[in-house]
């Protein structure tokens, strides 16, 4: 996927994302926080749909999109980039290092670098902001945040223990 940006002076800022099969969407993110939506059909010149989102509207389209409302069951591992902060959903492995442990245990923050911000667990129940006392499980979903330098630390340690 190659993605564009240019800024529009006055306007705000234009992206050019070619997706698969030569598509392409450009989306221009306006001064005033309305976004617009362009569809291009394999290189054509003219936009097959226009659409028109204010700010609140955009932010929802897009937290759906990167599967903050919903994360389908064949995503394992989703990574949300916010101004060089990472939020990452990591699965817990069966026969992990952490299973059984605690957050506190594991020194999770000290030992990676990295906040763990909520568990989804197997059954779907949520845990947000779990305390140092929560118990990693099989099959659970982390939720967290770091630097990306840390974001792979962390997955060893929870994996290995190390």
């Amino acid at each position: 996927m190659i993605v564009r940006e240019i800024d529009l002076p006055g306007i705000g800022r234009k992206f050019e994302i070619e997706i698969g099969g030569g598509d392409k969407i450009v989306v221009i993110v306006h001064d005033d926080g309305r976004r617009e939506l362009y569809h291009f059909c394999n290189g054509e010149d003219d936009s097959v749909s226009v659409i028109s989102l204010e700010d609140t509207e955009a932010r929802l389209l897009a937290s759906i999109i990167g599967g903050m409302a919903y994360s389908p069951k064949s995503m394992d591992n989703v990574e949300v980039v916010i101004g060089g902060l990472v939020i990452e959903w990591y699965r817990v492995e069966e026969g992990s290092a952490c299973i059984g442990k605690t957050i506190e245990e594991m020194n999770i923050r000290q030992a990676t670098g990295v906040t763990i911000l909520a568990v989804v667990e197997k059954n779907r129940e949520k845990n947000i902001n779990p305390r140092p006392d929560y118990q990693f499980k099989p099959n659970s979903t982390l939720i967290v945040t770091g630097e990306r330098k840390n974001l792979n630390t962390f997955k060893n340690y929870i994996r290995d223990g190390r």
